[in-house]
């Protein structure tokens, strides 16, 4: 109800105090908090996701908000920018430039070496991992079953054999007992 009254919609049946929206107060609205994102800079653009920040992307080439503050120089700069662009030197054409953007297309495009750290934390991290996995392996696990000895294997096949275990696809079915011999 407070918040109808606040926004100034009338209720049927809303009492007498009810229908007045107060003058004192202010309605704040999402561009509010925009503006104060800015932090002061000139909004020039919807931005991403209508955000005012500034980035140097190429995927958004026009940021929302202009590099810098307003100053006096850039308000002489743009008031000769308003004439004949053929009058501005070309420091000033970089100032204007710099005004609004950080870097330019070639500067951000640029190649950075950031990939040799990605690469080398990568190589760093499967070193590491390959030596706790040989130290486990050496000192972690104890040795092997008696099982796993050469004689215990054959006694096993020749029991699997014996009992004509899985005959169709097993190893039974490659054995010919006729002959007493693999297939």
């Amino acid at each position: 109800m407070n918040l109808l009254r606040f926004a100034g919609v009338r209720l049927p049946g809303a009492g007498r105090g009810t229908d007045r929206v107060s003058t004192i107060s202010r309605r704040f609205t999402h561009h509010d908090a925009t503006r104060a994102m800015g932090g002061g800079r000139e909004l020039v653009g919807y931005g991403i996701n209508g955000t005012p920040c500034y980035i140097d992307c190429a995927d958004f080439p026009f940021p929302a908000i202009r590099y810098r503050v307003v100053d006096s120089a850039i308000c002489a700069l743009r008031e000769k920018e308003l004439g004949d662009w053929k009058k501005l030197t070309l420091p000033d054409k970089k100032l204007l430039y710099r005004h609004s953007f950080c870097q330019t297309y070639a500067e951000f495009q640029h190649f950075t070496p950031e990939w040799k750290l990605a690469v080398g934390i990568g190589l760093w991290s499967t070193a590491i991992a390959i030596l706790i996995a040989l130290i486990i392996n050496s000192a972690g696990y104890d040795e092997y079953p008696e099982t796993f000895q050469e004689e215990r294997r054959q006694a096993q096949l020749r029991r699997i054999i014996h009992l004509q275990i899985e005959p169709i696809t097993g190893l039974s079915s490659k054995w010919d007992y006729s002959q007493n011999k693999w297939k």
